[in-house]
């Protein structure tokens, strides 16, 4: 949501901009500044566009909003700091000829512009919205000829999650507060969210890894082609093997040193590889996090401004991909067209694909087109230079996998050979790439025996083998779920919905409930404790099916008209219990501080780190007797002072900006602005920082220098 200064920005540009005469236009609401910029360009001199900054009403913060006992009516008041929004609003409402509400295509754009048509006293059941999935000029042009009236399923649908999530947060996170500490909160999907991280952590705890070994050989044949490969030993007496221990490898090492080894079979079998369907929200979230290191927040700001529109050289602000909230694969028929006479131009009639990809799930969502590129032909290299770096890197992933989903199979020529010795069946396999396909854009994570060529091979054939090899492994525990891992089980449950599982993360990490370790999310002691917690009082909803079941209710309110308030109630019902229950019974439960190698300086005893209201924090033990404190110092690594040899320290100037600071300080005073690496300047020596710009990644820190690629 939009700060209150960039609100009163908003609405200073919008009074500057104002002609006279604008008596008689028509009056265009959307959401943000960005995007009716963008839609301006493709109306003409009879509409106003103007944006409201997100939503105007909510629920208020101070207490629950939310009348329970009036069949849980919310009450909903003016957000602080609109004031102006709602008053400019207003002025050219009067004014306007028409009043077209142009928020976002979902239940969350359907709210906001229920609330902008309250207070500008429209008459809800008017033709006043108009809808459109990528903001391109013909798309703009054929909703304004198309205005409907409100969709009240789709408002209605987002009062309940709105309603429930608030009960819940509003009656959990103060008890939580009097039995634990201050700053704590649950939340409908974030504690189930947080429950499967928990879970995982306790199945790696709990996990006890078991011995096996592998058994490989390097072949090559007796004549000709005598390039070696590799085989595995898979199978003894047409059985598969596994091996357990080092006596069991010893024993059959022996065994196939007395045989000879020769060819039993050969198949060889064309393979294809089908595209992977256009992006979703969520597989947009996975690809992004495993491909380009972005966390969900970063995915999610990107592809808004994407969607809403950038300042592109010869074409003007373009909005470069459709919609960006989006459950549905397809994709309209004009889209499909234009990409494949695209393919046809660019590359061959070959590469042209007929796939066909459907939903996992019900269609709540499939009034949107999965998100692809708005204008196909708009290469991701054409505009490279109009686009930050990240802008860049999205932009090219949503172009080459839509652009891949209208493209052919892409075709293996596949080998498997099996090697005999005795009982024992040794397979060698390869692959060759015959046609491409849609990989001519899009690359996905190669087989293991991709690329790996066998020598031709005869039945009967000898061999000769170089060396035969035993390893010992051992099983391993579960992984720790990623951002990207969890978006994906997520889904997969049922938990939440892609529009969420950035706040949901986001909350969690702020609450101190998980932390990451290099991209794995870990639960913290906090997180155990919350999570224990709600699995004892509050079981219903920290259980996935649960959870799941309400999700799918949720969605009948949008899909079947669903009477929202009785679903709420129903709820309620349940947490209503629970909460009388757990208030009784919870005792006042003490978390231990984190220890330190520190001594406080002032009394002697050890430092632990305490969570404060505005993140952790180092403090003396003693406390209240001693009171010192100190903040926590992040290291950057694998970056050292160039001045005097030390560790680098992220540190706050009293404004609160970021720099980068001697550890050594006040002896050493090197400081840098931009984030050091550990990479010295072609040009001066001196070390390069990160400046991501529309032109560069890094840049000099040495400000005479100015060397930046």
């Amino acid at each position: 949501m939009a700060s209150t200064a960039a609100a009163a920005k908003e609405v200073k540009k919008t009074k500057k901009t104002a002609a006279k005469g604008d008596d008689g236009k028509t009056l265009v609401v959307v959401e943000s500044p960005s995007k009716a910029k963008t839609i301006s360009k493709f109306l003409g001199s009879g509409y106003k566009v103007v944006a409201s900054v997100g939503h105007i009403r909510d629920l208020p913060k101070s207490k629950l909003g939310v009348d329970i006992d009036n069949n849980f009516a919310p009450e909903y008041i003016n957000i602080r700091g609109k004031g102006d929004v709602i008053k400019e609003l207003k002025k050219e409402a009067k004014s306007a000829k028409t009043v077209l509400l142009a928020t976002d295509p979902d239940r969350e754009g359907e709210a906001i512009s229920w609330h902008i048509a309250y207070l500008l006293g429209l008459d809800g059941g008017g033709a006043d919205r108009i809808v459109f999935n990528e903001i391109t000029k013909d798309a703009i042009k054929n909703a304004v000829k198309a205005p409907r009236k409100l969709d009240m399923k789709l408002v209605d649908a987002q009062q309940a999650r709105r309603v429930l999530d608030r009960i819940v947060g509003y009656k959990i996170s103060p008890l939580l507060w009097r039995k634990i500490r201050m700053g704590l909160s649950a939340g409908r999907v974030q504690s189930a969210a947080l429950k499967i991280i928990v879970d995982r952590e306790r199945e790696i705890n709990a996990f006890v890894p078991e011995e096996f070994w592998k058994i490989a050989g390097e072949f090559s044949k007796l004549v000709g082609d005598k390039k070696p490969f590799t085989g595995k030993l898979i199978e003894k007496d047409g059985e598969k093997l596994t091996i357990a221990n080092k006596d069991q490898a010893d024993g059959i090492l022996k065994d196939l040193k007395a045989g000879i080894y020769s060819i039993a079979n050969v198949e060889l079998k064309e393979r294809r590889r089908k595209p992977y369907p256009p992006y979703t929200t969520s597989t947009l979230q996975q690809d992004a996090s495993n491909k380009l290191g972005f966390q969900t927040k970063r995915v999610m700001s990107v592809a808004q401004q994407l969607y809403e529109g950038v300042t592109v050289k010869g074409h003007g602000t373009v909005g470069l991909v459709t919609y960006i909230r989006t459950d549905s694969v397809r994709i309209s028929a004009e889209a499909d067209a234009t990409a494949k006479a695209y393919i046809e131009e660019r590359y061959s009639k070959a590469y042209i694909g007929n796939n066909s990809f459907s939903n996992k799930k019900k269609d709540i969502q499939d009034a949107h087109e999965a998100i692809r590129p708005s204008y196909v032909n708009l290469t991701p290299e054409e505009i490279k230079d109009s686009l930050t770096t990240d802008q860049y890197k999205l932009y090219k992933l949503i172009w080459s996998r839509f652009l891949a989903s209208r493209m052919s199979e892409a075709v293996f020529d596949g080998v498997s050979a099996d090697i005999m010795n005795g009982a024992y069946t040794f397979r060698a396999t390869g692959s060759k790439l015959r046609f491409d396909g849609f990989l001519k854009v899009y690359q996905t994570a190669s087989d293991e025996d991709e690329g790996r060529i066998l020598p031709e091979l005869a039945v009967g054939e000898g061999l000769n083998v170089a060396k035969i090899t035993a390893d010992q492994s051992f099983t391993q525990p579960p992984a720790r779920f990623t951002e990207a891992s969890l978006v994906k089980e997520l889904e997969e449950k049922n938990i939440g919905r892609p529009s969420t599982f950035v706040p949901i993360i986001g909350t969690l990490t702020e609450r101190r409930y998980i932390t990451r370790e290099k991209k794995s999310l870990v639960p913290t002691d906090l997180g155990f404790v919350i999570t224990e917690l709600m699995e004892k009082y509050f079981k219903e909803i920290v259980d996935t099916g649960f959870t799941a079941g309400m999700e799918d209710k949720l969605d009948d309110i949008e899909a079947a008209g669903r009477d929202w308030q009785a679903v709420v109630a129903d709820f309620y019902a349940v947490l209503k219990d629970e909460l009388e229950v757990a208030d009784a019974e919870i005792e006042k439960i003490v978390i231990e501080d984190e220890p330190t190698d520190e001594i406080c300086e002032l009394c002697g005893k050890p430092m632990v780190i305490k969570q404060g209201r505005f993140g952790r924090f180092i403090a003396c033990s003693g406390y209240p007797a001693c009171k010192n404190t100190k903040a926590i110092l992040v290291k950057v690594e694998g970056v050292a002072c160039p001045a005097c040899g030390k560790e680098l320290l992220v540190r706050k100037s009293r404004k609160g900006k970021v720099f980068y600071g001697c550890s050594g300080y006040p002896d050493c005073k090197q400081v840098f602005w931009n984030k050091p690496v550990d990479q010295k300047c072609p040009k001066c020596g001196s070390l390069m920082t990160e400046h991501k710009t529309k032109q560069a990644s890094l840049l000099c820190s040495n400000r005479d220098c100015g060397y930046k690629e």
